[in-house]
């Protein structure tokens, strides 16, 4: 059985990201995302939140940094990858999610964006389109519910 590593989380960006560039024009988005669990101790209901780093590279990264704000709401699917090195002697290590799919998913006060970047490539959602793809007019307003 092979292994596998993938990672679906939906939640708050805890700080504007950080968009950069590599020497070879690669973008690359890093941000931080907080994802609030809740739990029952005793008789109350507690919400502990979880903090995790991610990593956006590519044109998708590029196309949505400026709409991943502290606050934004995203939901991410990706892996973890991590990192090791040595600091002053002592051996060190993070783990990061690399991000494969991003989409935006609200705001801290707006609608939901629908704006979806996946697998490095940005832009609108695709609407149906051709001759039997439905139009506007095609629907009545007397919908019974």
């Amino acid at each position: 059985m092979a292994d596998i590593n993938h990672v679906v989380l939906v939640g708050r960006l805890t700080r504007d990201a950080e968009l950069k560039y590599t020497n070879s024009g690669l973008a690359i988005a890093k941000f931080s995302l907080a994802i609030n669990r809740r739990s029952k101790k005793g008789d109350t209901w507690q919400d502990e939140a979880n903090f995790f780093d991610a990593v956006f590279m590519g044109k998708g990264a590029e196309a949505v940094a400026q709409y991943l704000t502290k606050g934004k709401q995203i939901g991410i699917q990706g892996e973890l990858r991590q990192d090791r090195w040595e600091q002053d002697g002592q051996k060190r290590s993070r783990v990061e999610i690399f991000v494969n799919s991003l989409q935006l998913l609200g705001s801290r006060g707006g609608p939901a964006a629908g704006t979806e970047a996946a697998g490095g490539e940005g832009g609108e959602p695709p609407q149906p389109s051709g001759p039997g793809a439905p139009r506007a007019d095609d629907f009545d307003d007397d919908i019974p519910f």
